[in-house]
């Protein structure tokens, strides 16, 4: 006896009859339908399947469906982690003969590494994460075509990181005029705060500082210029502030400054004598080229021009140097109590937490 579908109304022996009685003996299909208790539509489907299939029609199919829809990634943290970690390499690297990305081949290049998704939850998580594709001035793709090496080196070296080493993300933040400036402010109703268009600027600031990652510490002083010795005095004080460890990195964005002859030259000539000194050897982890987005130490600088910088009226050069101040030691006292938390648990105007990722986008144009 042939085993009838579950959901079926009729078996194969009544779907013969239903046909017969309208082929053959001329019977009205409502009729036909109300005698067995079906509808007029199920009469139609027996009937049109016998003419295309002919007996064979008249058996049950199977209600698998032809087409299984895909689970695709929704547009949380972890489709946007992925997005970004992509725009943040040249679409070369991945196959692409473009110079950007576009929605479809990065769905494509997310599909080789085993993520679904759909464009509209790609262009959702972009959206999320604070991009459009109009603002063409945002970088957020690195041209340097050693770019995964050199990420790589950096991410093997921190997850190995030992209670001897210690790892530096370092910058400059400036130069910044001292003026009054625009920002957000509580403000009665019915007043609005001005800022004049032309002011005279009362001097500039620039800090050079190194964030230690794993314990979350700033180092920092304020430079006339932007140059090879400040630099060189930066990685000076570094060597005294830790002398207890045996070696350090140091990861940093390729200004000129930064790469120079001259500091190489200084950074050998230290490492010959850190026996001696009993100061660390010093390693250097330059980042990416045009990734700034990837330096750490930005969403720390993020952070303080927000608290800090925007919505300032400071006297005079020496105020702002002593707000600056005083920020980055409360920040790392904080720090020093709660070296397990780190990031936006209490310094909520620092975007990201003080941890370095591939997916980072630590440089908020906003604050810099």
């Amino acid at each position: 006896m042939e085993k009838r579908h579950a959901n079926a109304t009729t078996c194969k022996h009544c779907r013969r009859v239903i046909v017969r009685a309208v082929l053959e003996h001329g019977r009205r299909k409502t009729d036909v339908a109300e005698e067995f208790g079906i509808s007029v539509r199920t009469v139609h489907k027996w009937i049109r399947r016998f003419a295309m299939m002919g007996s064979a029609g008249l058996s049950d199919k199977s209600s698998r469906p032809n087409h299984i829809p895909r689970q695709y990634a929704k547009p949380d943290e972890v489709l946007q982690k992925a997005v970004l970690e992509l725009l943040h390499s040249p679409p070369g690297n991945s196959g692409y003969s473009r110079t950007t990305w576009r929605l479809r081949d990065i769905k494509e290049c997310l599909e080789k590494r085993g993520i679904l998704a759909s464009l509209s939850n790609i262009s959702e998580a972009l959206r999320r994460a604070g991009y459009v594709w109009k603002k063409a001035r945002v970088v957020l793709t690195s041209t340097d075509p050693e770019y995964q090496p050199k990420v790589q080196a950096i991410k093997t070296i921190l997850a190995n990181l030992e209670d001897y080493e210690v790892f530096f993300s370092i910058d400059e933040f400036g130069p910044f005029a001292i003026k009054m400036r625009c920002g957000r402010s509580l403000q009665s109703r019915g007043t609005t705060r001005i800022v004049p268009q032309w002011q005279r600027s009362k001097g500039s600031v620039i800090v050079t500082a190194a964030l230690e990652l794993s314990r979350n510490q700033i180092t920092h002083f304020f430079s006339e210029a932007k140059n090879t010795e400040e630099t060189i005095r930066l990685l000076e004080l570094l060597r005294r502030e830790y002398r207890g460890a045996r070696r350090m990195y140091v990861s940093w964005d390729a200004a000129p400054w930064h790469s120079s002859k001259k500091l190489k030259e200084r950074v050998v000539f230290l490492n010959e004598w850190a026996e001696q000194d009993g100061a660390p050897t010093i390693s250097l982890l330059p980042l990416p080229s045009c990734a700034q987005f990837l330096n750490v130490i930005e969403s720390v600088f993020s952070g303080m021009a927000r608290a800090i910088v925007h919505n300032s009226d400071f006297d005079s050069v020496d105020a702002a140097q002593s707000a600056i101040s005083s920020y980055f030691r409360e920040r790392n006292a904080y720090f020093i109590r709660h070296p397990r938390r780190a990031g936006n648990t209490i310094w909520k105007l620092e975007r990201h937490p003080s941890t370095f990722s591939e997916a980072g986008t630590f440089k908020d144009p906003k604050y810099r």
